[in-house]
């Protein structure tokens, strides 16, 4: 009997721009509560709130001559060296994002040619079967890729896949809106193979959901809270609707994902979940928890990276993954045979989850 295909990832890499933007950097900005509403409490108020509740003390920019295509391309770079694989024998490339090259000092978005062409031409991959396109997912895009790339593995239509969260959210957060100090850069990628395992190894299950019907605007493009700042269009949220959807809903989506893995919640190590807002996540995985009738999460089942990166959308899942399996995380590691969940949630509204097993080493 042949032997069943699974998606395993045999390659990582991750961009972490250089700027760094403390929260102080915020205490000269006039921040507004709604369009030509300023709200009237002190800066420093304001900034310790923030802290308190998305766990961010700083975050990431890339440098005003860059933009999103070339960390993307980076990370690419540093995924396809950490796989051993040929450029040349990819079968898809894809890039995660929403906005993409947004240059310094706009809001414009280029997105043609696609974010994706650009990197493999960057990559200076000659292979014209090698499939590149982009994927417009909110920030479960490159969750969503990579659980694309699994259909195209286990389909046998596949062998290797590039799969890249790439994102540059200071270029389109409205400077008087307190919610653009949530936002920040940075750029991660994972090469997906086919692996033929004795033991059910890699990606064993995912679940993926969009409620648009009630929640299709939580977050959206608007203009600017200031009239100071005519005719630009920046990313808005409506910040507690969103959270009352997401930790209601993202912990069912996980469960349905372990549930299909036929995994119990008590083997999976860590949950992997996207850097959104501190409290948002660790109300999200208790949760999850809960569901399963566990009162209190096991200590260290939980990363975080927010604090010190920001929430940089498609960006945070592939780069917490990659500092993980480098060893830069203290006091989180993942080795041969642990099962982990990955599982984000943004616009649309869009949730996805997915289990994953760490092949046993040869």
């Amino acid at each position: 009997m042949a032997k069943k295909t699974y998606t395993i990832i045999t390659g990582s890499g991750s961009y972490i721009p250089q700027r760094r933007v403390p929260n102080s950097a915020f205490l000269n900005n006039r921040f507004f509560e709604s369009y030509n509403q300023p709200i009237t409490r002190p800066n420093e108020e304001i900034i310790e709130r923030f802290q308190q509740i998305t766990g961010i003390d700083e975050r990431r920019y890339i440098d005003s001559d860059m933009v999103n295509s070339d960390i993307a391309f980076r990370a690419a770079e540093q995924a396809l060296i950490s796989s051993a694989i040929d450029g040349e024998q990819l079968d898809y490339i894809i890039v995660a994002h929403n906005f993409g090259d947004v240059k310094s000092g706009s809001t414009h978005t280029d997105i043609v040619p696609s974010v994706a062409s650009k990197v493999k031409h960057k990559l200076g991959i000659k292979n014209p079967n090698t499939v590149a396109y982009d994927l417009i997912f909110g920030c479960p895009g490159w969750l969503q890729g990579v659980i694309q790339a699994d259909y195209y593995i286990r389909s046998g239509d596949a062998r290797h896949i590039l799969v890249i969260g790439s994102e540059t959210l200071s270029r389109v957060s409205d400077p008087f809106d307190r919610d653009s100090m949530i936002y920040a850069d940075g750029a991660g990628a994972v090469v997906l193979s086919a692996s033929e395992p004795d033991v059910p190894a890699g990606i064993l299950a995912h679940a993926t959901r969009t409620d648009s019907l009630d929640h299709a605007y939580l977050l959206r493009m608007a203009g600017s809270f200031s009239t100071e700042d005519e005719g630009n269009h920046y990313l808005k949220m409506n910040g507690r609707k969103l959270y009352e959807y997401a930790i209601k809903t993202v912990p069912l989506a996980i469960k349905t994902a372990i549930d299909k893995s036929g995994i119990p919640i008590t083997k999976i190590k860590s949950i992997l979940i996207h850097q959104a807002n501190e409290k948002m996540d660790e109300a999200i995985v208790d949760r999850l928890y809960r569901l399963y009738g566990i009162s209190v999460r096991p200590e260290y089942s939980m990363p975080m990276i927010i604090s010190w990166l920001g929430n940089n959308s498609v960006a945070t899942l592939p780069i917490l993954y990659n500092q993980i399996i480098t060893g830069k995380l203290e006091n989180y590691q993942l080795n041969a045979g642990d099962y982990f969940v990955l599982a984000s949630v943004g616009a649309g509204m869009n949730i996805n989850a997915l289990v994953y097993s760490i092949p046993e080493e040869a």
